[in-house]
């Protein structure tokens, strides 16, 4: 049975965080879709375009990798993809309560599973917002980017 995995985050920026769980991920799926989630609540740091690029190249070579942007609930564009499960990373015990309870309700009003896998402890510290402080420090932030 073919399995699609929905990962879905604004990824402003996509760090090595985020490629560590989708390289992780491809062997467990057949289809791994990155889904850029639009919040026109938030400013973004990079622009969604350049964002959608950088991945896009990345992956240009690895043809089980899709990458889209939605707007809305996650699980209705995961299903609208042909998602069979949501792909979450997880961080820390802070990053699991939250993503557990929205799996929860994620479960509860579609059905869908949430499939979570854990940050290597390597890269446990990085996120997004983290570079983006970084980069306006003018600190040194590239390294945290594929």
């Amino acid at each position: 049975m073919a399995s699609t995995a929905f990962y879905a985050g604004s990824f402003d920026p996509f760090t090595i965080g985020h490629k560590s769980i989708v390289d992780r991920a491809l062997p467990m799926f057949d289809k791994v879709i990155i889904g850029f989630g639009t919040n026109t609540s938030k400013h973004p740091w990079q622009p969604l375009e350049e964002r959608l690029e950088n991945v896009r190249r990345l992956y240009a070579q690895t043809p089980a990798v899709e990458v889209v942007t939605y707007s809305g609930l996650t699980y209705e564009a995961a299903r609208l993809h042909g998602a069979d499960v949501l792909l979450r990373g997880i961080r820390s015990t802070t990053d699991f309560e939250y993503e557990r309870n929205l799996a929860d309700i994620n479960r509860n009003i579609s059905g869908m599973e949430s499939v979570f896998i854990l940050a290597l402890p390597e890269l446990a510290a990085i996120s997004s917002s983290l570079v983006r402080e970084l980069a306006a420090f003018d600190a040194p932030y590239r390294q945290y980017l594929p």
